[in-house]
């Protein structure tokens, strides 16, 4: 197509530019003094470009560098005064043996004015048909030798940039011109050559152009712009035309993962951007998009997360775990769902709380609160003995998987004097250490248990006013339940006593081992347990006890004497036994392996867990259990709570 007034204006200023470094050049070669440089120091240009013939007496170094200087690929789409300049530095000149005549300086004159306004060839004022008189006038003047070869290599740059764009009406233009220029073969016969591959793939490229705005940018397979770009590329690997092509292409697949994004279809999105890649590998604008869609993933996740809490917060689960499953196919990677996740895990099993969070229920109609709760895990374990244990018993067999699938929270330490009375005087409730009459009380004239008619709760273990931060004792199972009742009824919560199954679990706390502390009697204080080295007032040992442990207590020790078990509970398996919920039953047949109590309507005598201040090792090991009356009342007995979660 016909060349334009821009691009004359840019080829006319690319020639001034030109020109000025030709006089720089010129006044470096003829008056190298002038920038402090030694005639002998210029080097001698050879023809072939980026080649030099450096002065003799240059050292191997010098030569080197000059040489790296002259390298580099050719500039097809540099300014043409860029190449113009490049190629005059290479020219081989003829050494310039006689003055000029004013003729020829004339001649010059003119041809370097037509050279400076673009008019290069094709009529007798032109800078070609100029030049190439003084050439004729005067052989060997360097100037006009110098000056055909400039216009030379300014239509061979401009032909190359036509090409390149994929002008070939101008291309074939120039091309007309540059054939009458002497020794122009070579170059022409390569422009030849390329304009025949531009014919080639003009149909190509435009092919291509049509299919990219029927929107066949990669698809389908066989007739897409793609391919015919890839085709361009394999005939002419420098094609301008089929580069910016290849980028328009990668840019309507980036454009359909982002639409993808906009439909909220991540996963789209993710297939776009891997057919995006293989387009072009790393390209910036694959970059920026990647960036922004992975930005757009996380603010979307992050949003709906939010919902999720908000879910979570209102109690409604089952939408915060659809939110939350939403938010993860989303974003996978995003930061925050792991805290979710535990989140929901804690309001599906604990409602809310953690494991092992610690925790208190303050009273919803009068000042004060319940006791201090500790919050279990959910587990499986081996509940009982295992037939070969020397220490089993014919009631804890047989050993059986009891599993814990619903969180429960805990007392963390037995019930003190202090809350049970609490409880006695709110409530006006009338224990069974009352209301029926005594308890059992430790004797130490004997050594041994005997009934007191006269004991109560507000006793200790042997019968004297208790202080309130002792585990209470003297207590029955009823009046465990009652306050347990009590409890429910002050803070709306449901309390109750623990499963048998829920209290050797929270005892064991994960452990397998004969006690919580290990298969052997303990090597520090851990409980509140019979030891060979403890002594009543009266200087009594035990009979049966830990060999070498001293706790240093002759009865009950105020709860949280001692270290707490691996689930942060105190008193698990010292210092009184404690009422569960279940009733009597000789062995585990036909027990429950859901962690539930096991109960019978109307049974009279219940399950005895833990040890007491008094039990032998034997009857102080994880699995040991024991039943009595419901009404029974005993220095050695005490309990705590479970609150459901």
């Amino acid at each position: 197509m016909p060349r334009n007034v821009i691009l004359r204006r840019q080829r006319f200023f690319g020639g001034a530019l030109g020109m000025i470094v030709l006089g720089v050049a010129l006044t470096y070669h003829f008056f190298p003094q002038w920038f402090h440089v030694a005639p002998g120091q210029i080097p001698q240009r050879a023809m072939n470009l980026g080649g030099t013939l450096p002065s003799g007496n240059l050292p191997p170094q010098r030569v080197a560098a000059i040489n790296e200087l002259n390298a580099g690929p050719p500039l097809t789409l540099a300014p043409t005064a860029v190449i113009v300049a490049r190629n005059r530095n290479n020219a081989n000149l003829p050494e310039q043996k006689s003055a000029e005549s004013p003729q020829v300086r004339e001649l010059l004159a003119r041809a370097d004015k037509a050279f400076r306004a673009g008019q290069l060839a094709g009529d007798p004022e032109s800078a070609a048909a100029l030049f190439m008189q003084a050439v004729k006038e005067q052989p060997d003047n360097r100037r006009a030798v110098q000056g055909l070869f400039d216009v030379r290599a300014r239509l061979v740059a401009e032909i190359d940039q036509d090409i390149a764009v994929g002008d070939v009406d101008a291309a074939e233009d120039l091309l007309d011109t540059l054939r009458t220029l002497p020794n122009a073969e070579q170059e022409v016969a390569q422009l030849e050559e390329n304009l025949k591959t531009l014919a080639t793939v003009r149909p190509m490229l435009a092919a291509a152009a049509t299919l990219l705005q029927q929107g066949k940018a990669d698809q389908p397979e066989g007739d897409n712009a793609l391919e015919l770009y890839r085709q361009v590329q394999q005939l002419d690997p420098q094609n301008a035309v089929a580069e910016q092509g290849i980028f328009q292409v990668q840019r309507a697949v980036l454009d359909r993962a982002l639409a993808a994004v906009a439909q909220n279809d991540f996963a789209g999105a993710e297939r776009e951007l891997a057919r995006a890649q293989a387009v072009r590998p790393g390209s910036q604008q694959m970059h920026d998009v990647q960036q922004r869609i992975d930005d757009m993933r996380r603010q979307r996740a992050s949003g709906v997360l939010a919902q999720a809490r908000l879910a979570l917060d209102g109690g409604n689960l089952e939408l915060a775990t659809r939110l939350v499953a939403q938010a993860r196919a989303t974003d996978a990677d995003l930061p925050e769902l792991a805290q979710v996740d535990e989140q929901l895990t804690n309001a599906r099993l604990y409602a809310n709380y953690k494991p092992g969070q610690v925790f208190t229920d303050r009273y919803v109609d009068l000042p004060g609160k319940a006791p201090s709760m500790v919050v279990v895990p959910t587990g499986s374990f081996l509940m009982g003995a295992a037939a070969d244990n020397e220490d089993r018993t014919d009631a804890q067999l047989p050993q059986h998987r009891a599993t814990l699938a619903k969180g429960f929270a805990i007392a963390r330490t037995e019930i003190s004097v202090g809350e049970f009375r609490e409880f006695v005087r709110a409530s006006g409730y009338v224990p069974d250490s009352s209301r029926l009459g005594g308890a059992s009380v430790y004797d130490e004239r004997s050594g041994a248990m005997r009934d007191d008619s006269n004991a109560s709760w507000q006793d200790d273990y042997a019968g004297r006013k208790a202080e309130d931060d002792l585990p209470v004792v003297n207590v029955s199972w009823n009046d465990a339940v009652a306050y347990a009742k009590w409890l429910s009824e002050r803070t709306g919560k449901h309390y109750r006593l623990p499963s048998e199954a829920e209290f050797e679990y929270a005892l064991r706390g994960g452990t397998t081992s004969r006690y919580w502390w290990g298969d052997a009697a303990p090597n520090r204080n851990v409980e509140n347990l019979t030891g060979s080295g403890d002594r009543s007032h009266s200087g009594r040992r035990w009979s049966n006890a830990f060999r070498g442990y001293r706790d240093g207590y002759w009865g009950p020790a105020p709860v949280m004497s001692f270290v707490a078990n691996p689930f942060g509970l105190y008193d698990m398996d010292g210092n009184v036994s404690e009422w569960v919920a279940d009733c009597w039953h000789d062995n585990y047949i036909r027990a429950p392996d859901d962690g539930s109590a096991w109960i019978n309507p109307g049974c009279r005598a219940h399950v005895l867990r833990g040890g007491s201040w008094g039990s032998s090792p034997a009857q102080v090991i994880s699995a040991y259990r024991q039943g009595a009356e419901g009404d029974v009342r005993s220095g050695r007995v005490g309990f705590r709570v479970v609150r459901e979660l």
